[in-house]
């Protein structure tokens, strides 16, 4: 009885050394998670408090944001639901991007006018929050 040895060919293709991967997408995906549960709450407290506790849309007004905007729970809240969107949906855009994108070079300039897009309205919007003045209307 002799005894065969198994002999298998070289793959057809060279192999690649491994690439060393990030937890950036798992990260990505559990902010993602965590955020929805977020904004759920924070977007929902919001249209209670905004349309049922506080009479409705119908009184907002300058004087209404301005008294909102004079305490820091609310400045908060509005700012945790500005990022957090923002954060979430330029995330999900993000994704979009890479899914349907089919060139390096669309793929690549779609993103930095995502990205330029995300910075400049996180910017103003908390720049918005934290520099309202009340006393502008009465000026």
């Amino acid at each position: 009885m002799a005894t065969e040895t198994l002999a298998l060919d070289k793959p057809r293709s060279p192999r690649r050394p491994a690439a060393r991967r990030s937890n950036f997408e798992l990260y990505s995906w559990l902010f993602m998670r965590i955020s929805g549960l977020a904004l759920v709450v924070l977007v929902l407290g919001h249209l209670f408090i905004m349309n049922i506790l506080d009479g409705g849309v119908h009184r907002i007004n300058w004087g209404f944001v301005a008294g909102r905007w004079s305490s820091p729970f609310w400045q908060f809240w509005d700012l945790a639901m500005l990022w957090l969107a923002q954060l979430h949906g330029g995330n999900g855009l993000r994704t979009v991007i890479d899914d349907y994108a089919r060139k390096d070079s669309t793929r690549f300039w779609l993103k930095i006018v995502l990205y330029v897009s995300m910075v400049i309205i996180l910017f103003v919007g908390t720049l918005v929050i934290f520099t309202f003045d009340p006393d502008m209307a009465g000026s």
